[in-house]
C-alpha cells in the first residue's frame, strides 16, 4: 500500500533569495524559509545554485547545509554540470545533486537536461558526486532515451519536468492528458530500470493531485508556488495544505 511516508516533499527556496536580491538587503532569509518549511512538513530543502547567482548565493549554501546537517533532513543542491558546481558539490556534500540544464538568459529552467547528447560529460560528473558519497538525479523530461541515458551514465534518480504539463492545464490544453500519460510512462520506465523517480517545476495546487497520484513518483519539489502563495497566506500554511493534498492523491490513489 502506498503510504505518506513513500512521497516525499522538497520545497525549493530559491525565490526567498529571489526577493531579499532585490532590494541587496539581509532579508528575508533563505535559511529561515527552510527551517519555517522543515516545521510545516516538508521533507527536504532543495536550492539550486545558479552560474550567475541570481537568487542562492554561495554563503546560502553554507547555510543551508550546515542546517539540513543539524536538523538531520537532506540537501537537495540543484545544479549545472559544470567544473565549478561540481566542485561546490563535492565541497559540501549534500544528501543529493540534481543535475539540471542552464542557460543565463532564461527565466527559469525550460526543460530537461540532455543526456542522451551529454552523455560523455555528464557521466563522469554523476561518477566522481556519487563517488563522494551524493545521491545524484538528473532532471530531465518526460522520454524514454533520457530516461534510459540517465540509467547508463550511473544517475540514481531521475527528476521529470512537470512543467509542460502544469501549462497545459493552467492553459486548458486539450494536450494536457496526452502530456500526463508520458509522465506516467516515463515513471514507470524509470522504476522498471531501478531509478528512484522524482518531479516537479511549476507544480501548484491544481495540478499537484495527478502527479502525486504516480505510484512511482517517490518525491515532488516545488518551489516557485509555494513561495508566491506565502505572500497571501504564510509559507508554513501554504506547505501544509500542498502536504495535504498530494496526500489526498495518494489516499485516493491507494484505495
Amino acid at each position: 500500500m502506498i503510504t505518506r511516508s513513500t512521497l516525499r516533499l522538497g520545497v525549493n527556496i530559491d525565490h526567498v533569495a529571489t526577493v531579499r536580491n532585490a532590494r541587496g538587503e539581509s532579508y528575508p532569509d533563505p535559511v529561515r524559509a527552510a527551517e519555517v518549511a522543515l516545521a510545516a512538513g516538508a521533507d527536504g530543502i532543495t536550492a539550486h545554485l545558479r552560474e550567475d547567482r541570481r537568487h542562492i548565493s554561495d554563503a546560502d549554501i553554507d547555510a543551508l547545509a550546515a542546517t539540513c546537517r543539524r536538523r538531520g533532513r537532506p540537501l537537495n543542491f540543484e545544479c549545472a554540470v559544470t567544473p565549478e558546481m561540481e566542485a561546490i558539490a563535492l565541497a559540501h556534500v549534500p544528501h543529493a545533486a540534481c543535475l539540471v540544464p542552464e542557460r543565463r538568459e532564461e527565466v527559469t529552467t525550460e526543460g530537461g537536461l540532455d543526456v542522451v547528447r551529454g552523455h560523455h560529460a555528464i557521466a563522469p560528473v554523476i561518477g566522481r558526486l556519487a563517488g563522494a558519497g551524493i545521491r545524484v538525479s538528473c532532471f530531465i523530461d518526460a522520454d524514454p532515451a533520457q530516461v534510459q541515458a540517465a540509467r547508463s551514465a550511473g544517475a540514481q534518480v531521475v527528476e521529470l519536468h512537470t512543467g509542460a504539463w502544469c501549462e497545459a492545464v493552467r492553459h486548458r490544453d486539450p494536450r494536457a492528458p496526452e502530456i500526463l500519460a508520458g509522465l506516467k510512462a516515463a515513471a514507470a520506465e524509470a522504476s522498471r530500470l531501478g531509478l528512484e523517480v522524482h518531479a516537479g517545476h511549476g507544480i501548484d495546487y491544481e495540478t499537484v493531485k495527478p502527479i502525486a497520484a504516480i505510484p512511482e513518483v517517490m518525491e515532488l519539489n516545488i518551489g516557485h508556488f509555494l513561495i508566491g502563495e506565502a505572500i497571501f497566506i504564510g509559507l508554513g500554511p501554504a506547505i501544509q495544505r500542498m502536504r495535504a493534498l498530494m496526500d489526498e492523491a495518494r489516499a485516493v490513489q491507494a484505495a
